[in-house]
């Protein structure tokens, strides 16, 4: 009896060993691997392939695509550019990438996941209401200032507002070279301003509801039902 039960965790060892070896995430087999900038790709794998470590040059890791602002002048008032390894050379096998988001008043990125990557999202200056759903639809969300930070868990949906007074930015960076974005208001409905009036005013917050649509701020409920989208 000892000796059947000794081989069941001998079993249960093995079996549990290849499983976490096989769902593991393969480390670098080399210190660096910088996209291969080759026109066509023959051969298609998880990932890029990579340039002649010989070959390798220090602007494969350095990228300026984050240094100015993007454009806010839109129906959601944000800009969101995402940097991944098919942008910096560098990112590649390293599973990270890094994104900047920028909102001007009362600027909205609307609900969204991003199905491979967790996000830290940090607040470089202005005001900023961000939060997520979770898989038993409880609502996370928290005001955040200038140096907070808050984390939006992989492939849950999630927003960010500026609830301040002012031009916001943010700066995230995800745990995959590649996270992907899924949208859900382009999937699920028109382009219906009532709709997107109803949804927003029922999900974000007070200061959404009393400060995006009063009379005072740049954009109020009138004049969103009037506006053509441009989405």
């Amino acid at each position: 009896m000892s000796s059947f039960f000794s081989c069941c965790i001998v079993f249960l060892s093995v079996i549990c060993f290849c499983t976490k070896i096989c769902f593991a995430d393969s480390d670098n087999l080399q210190d660096t691997c910088p996209t291969s900038p080759s026109a066509k790709q023959t051969i298609f794998i998880n990932g890029f392939p990579c340039k002649n470590p010989n070959d390798n040059i220090a602007p494969d890791f350095k990228t300026s695509k984050l240094t100015k602002a993007g454009n806010t002048d839109n129906f959601f008032g944000s800009s969101v550019n995402i940097v991944t390894a098919a942008d910096l050379a560098g990112l590649n096998t390293l599973g990270l990438s890094i994104a900047r988001t920028d909102l001007r008043v009362d600027g909205l990125v609307a609900l969204h996941s991003h199905p491979r990557a967790s996000e830290l999202f940090f607040v470089s200056k202005g005001t900023v209401l961000a939060g997520f759903i979770d898989t038993q639809n409880r609502a996370f969300q928290k005001m955040l200032k200038e140096g907070d930070v808050f984390v939006f868990p992989r492939g849950l949906l999630h927003f960010s507002l500026n609830a301040g007074y002012d031009f916001a930015t943010a700066f995230s960076v995800f745990n995959s070279q590649n996270p992907g974005v899924v949208g859900i208001s382009g999937a699920m409905f028109k382009n219906d301003l009532d709709m997107i009036y109803k949804i927003t005013k029922g999900f974000l917050s007070d200061h959404f509801k009393n400060v995006t649509f009063s009379g005072s701020s740049s954009l109020n409920r009138q004049q969103f039902r009037n506006l053509n989208p441009i989405i």
